[in-house]
């Protein structure tokens, strides 16, 4: 099963991935346009061009969005949220089993950290996990907006790193927990594109091209109409 789960599952789970992204990068960009900027706006007092603003005000603007964006007013949360997401997303990739498996395959394999820095990225993505679940649990205004699907997507991209740190210690039977393992991963990368694992990836798009309250780019597309 362990074979056959990081063989041709494998390759399928991925495959499945890269074309869901693909579909849904191309479905974001239709249902989104290009915001059109005025080259030159009246005042509204005055049939005149209104004054150009100056990279003072500009700066005075940013420092002023900084001071109300969800990173000035809930740090702690910010930089649990930001270990957890780098560490999921690094931790695969540079994982020195991995990428011998994806050497094996015939593939360019990426550059490894050593096994112990992998174990502490692991290990930082449980933490961080609990944390998040916690706070979801115990904080009114979050768990009003939780759903069981919520709990199901956490736990969903969680399951690889569990599997993976009990399969490397050697904990419980090992073929029951790598066979685990390769499930686990194979059902993250289906779900990746189409659940909220996928935010990780549209996180991007959305947060440098999309102009609104949280755009930290210039803002040039908007939702269509």
């Amino acid at each position: 099963m362990y074979d056959l789960l990081r063989g041709p599952v494998f390759w399928v789970s991925a495959a499945v991935c890269v074309c869901g992204l693909i579909f849904r990068t191309i479905q974001m960009f239709r249902l989104t346009r290009a915001k059109i900027i005025p080259e030159c706006r009246l005042s509204p007092a005055r049939n005149t061009p209104a004054r150009q603003v100056s990279d003072e005000e500009r700066r005075l603007d940013m420092v002023a969005r900084f001071r109300n964006s969800v990173i000035w007013r809930h740090p702690v949360v910010v930089a649990v949220s930001a270990v957890f997401h780098v560490c999921l997303f690094a931790a695969p990739i540079l994982l020195v089993a991995h990428n011998m498996m994806i050497a094996q395959a015939g593939w360019v394999a990426l550059p490894s950290v050593p096994d112990w820095f992998a174990d502490l990225m692991t290990i930082a993505v449980l933490v961080c996990a609990v944390f998040l679940l916690v706070r979801r649990i115990a904080l009114p205004k979050v768990a009003a907006i939780s759903s069981p699907v919520d709990y199901c997507v956490l736990l969903l991209a969680v399951m690889p790193f569990l599997t993976g740190f009990l399969a490397y210690h050697q904990l419980f039977d090992y073929k029951t927990v790598i066979t685990l393992h390769a499930l686990a991963g194979d059902l993250l990368l289906i779900a990746l594109p189409f659940t909220k694992v996928g935010h990780m990836v549209f996180f991007f798009f959305s947060r440098l091209t999309m102009a609104g309250e949280f755009c930290m780019g210039r803002g040039r597309r908007t939702w269509a109409a």
